[in-house]
Parts: structure tokens; sequence; C-alpha cells
């Protein structure tokens, strides 16, 4: 399968795969290449995949939607991170959220002054 990433602004990834799980609105998925054609709502959380090379990957994922089509798995979101194991993924989601936060709170600021 191909699996194709795409976020509001860039093409995040495009890879072929093996494996694509997935967290649903109604729960988790998982994908393998013979899979019928599926589309699912995605809930905010760990999306992973397996490479065609064996290895697994991890993303920390927003919202969004999954269509599969034939050999094509198109995820759609408005945010995703990628490590490559769950400490670091963790780390990482931490790190955005503060920084989220912080823009947050200047833009707060400037209304305020405003």
């Amino acid at each position: 399968m191909k699996l194709k990433i795409l976020l509001p602004a860039e093409v995040m990834l495009e890879e072929e795969v093996t494996k694509v799980v997935a967290e649903a609105e109604n729960g988790s998925f998982c994908l393998l290449p013979h899979h019928t054609d599926f589309t699912a709502t995605l809930a905010p959380g760990i999306f992973s995949f397996t490479t065609a090379s064996g290895h697994e990957a991890l993303l920390a994922m927003d919202t969004g939607a999954l269509v599969k089509q034939g050999e094509m798995v198109f995820v759609s979101t408005r945010n995703a991170i990628r490590a490559e194991d769950l400490d670091r993924l963790k780390q990482v989601v931490e790190t955005q959220y503060q920084v989220l936060d912080e823009r947050e709170k200047m833009a707060r600021s400037a209304s305020a002054r405003l």
C-alpha cells in the first residue's frame, strides 16, 4: 500500500507500507494491503504504520479523515508529529503543547491590548 499523509500546507509523508493502525471515533482499526476500500473519521491519538522494510513508525495525530482506495491510503489531518518510539513521541507532543500554550498566551495578550 502507499500511505500519503496530508497536512493543511504540505504532504507530510508518502511511503510504501504493509500495515496501518489508526484510531477512529468508534475504536481502533488495522488496514492491510488487500483490505476492502474504507473510510473513517480519525480521533486524536496514536497512528502507526509498518514500512515495506518492516520498520514500525508512530505518529501523534489530531482529528482527521482516512480513505483507503485500492492500494492508496490517504490521511488528511490538521497536525501530526512523528517519532520513533512512544517515549520520544510523548516528549515531542509535550514540547509542542508548551509552544502552542505560549503562542495562545501571546495572542490573548495582544487581543487584550487592542
